[in-house]
């Protein structure tokens, strides 16, 4: 029995089944993870999602993205699909619903021994219990429809620069939401920057990739996560990003946690 971790899929459903086949994936014996973000951009969202739906529920985890959130929001009326989407395809299919409901079910964190994945990351001051709590806050706020609407629809907004557990329940849900989801970088102390999108060299002076903060409170964990394309594959003792750009022609990346062996497969 393998565990093999796959990064962003973005609807590039030739290029994951190619690559579980490259690595030695067998459905029936290993365990398979998604950094999330399995939809959009590429041209078979409703393929992966189908495929990945169908698999052994025990043996599969998934995180949330911010493209899955995305299409949560269109499928729900509060966010209209933008330049660039290609989600048309299931957002007009009869089993949206069943989709949606799906996706909505998908947690935010995955935890197993020191192994923790997120589809970004999460805030300098978050250990790993607090990271988990506000998790788990984000879910039940998705699960509630009125809430879910008011955190889908204003998911973007410059108010969720910051965290703070005092903050109201719906503030803090979009604050966490958007850490878990969207984070790229920090400052020392803890502000985080959702408009940047190039690699850590290009970085404003002042801001680090999120994981790179000292003294950040991750303690032993080691964090997987995908999001930051321009970051490409990361393969340290604590930290794994997959995100290697396959919707924009790089490669999708899946590793196999046991012996941290990379298998790659370009986009078409």
């Amino acid at each position: 029995m393998a565990k093999y971790v796959v990064g962003d899929v973005h609807g590039c459903y030739g290029a994951l089944r190619r690559l579980l086949r490259e690595c030695g994936y067998r459905s029936r014996r290993d365990h398979l993870w998604f950094v999330g973000d399995l939809v959009n951009r590429g041209p078979s969202s409703l393929d992966v999602l189908d495929f990945v739906m169908d698999l052994d529920s025990s043996r599969t985890r998934c995180v949330l993205g911010n493209h899955d959130l995305h299409l949560v929001a269109c499928a729900e009326g509060v966010a209209k699909p933008e330049r660039g989407d290609a989600l048309e395809e299931v957002l007009e299919s009869p089993r949206v619903g069943e989709i949606v409901d799906w996706i909505l079910a998908r947690p935010l964190l995955v935890e197993e021994g020191r192994d923790v994945m997120v589809h970004a990351g999460w805030l300098p001051e978050w250990s790993i219990g607090v990271a988990r709590r506000e998790a788990m806050l984000v879910s039940e706020s998705l699960q509630t429809k009125a809430e879910r609407r008011e955190v889908l629809a204003r998911r973007r907004g410059a108010e969720v620069v910051r965290w703070d557990a005092a903050l109201p329940r719906p503030a803090r849900a979009r604050a966490a939401m958007a850490a878990l989801t969207r984070l790229r970088l920090c400052a020392a102390d803890g502000r985080a920057e959702f408009g940047f999108k190039g690699s850590p060299e290009e970085a404003p002076c002042g801001l680090l990739p999120w994981f790179r903060v000292p003294g950040h409170r991750r303690g032993r964990a080691r964090v997987i996560f995908g999001h930051w394309a321009a970051l490409g594959l990361v393969k340290e003792s604590r930290v794994l990003a997959l995100d290697t750009g396959c919707v924009w022609g790089g490669k999708l990346t899946a590793i196999r946690l046991e012996d941290l062996r990379v298998t790659q497969v370009s986009s078409t």
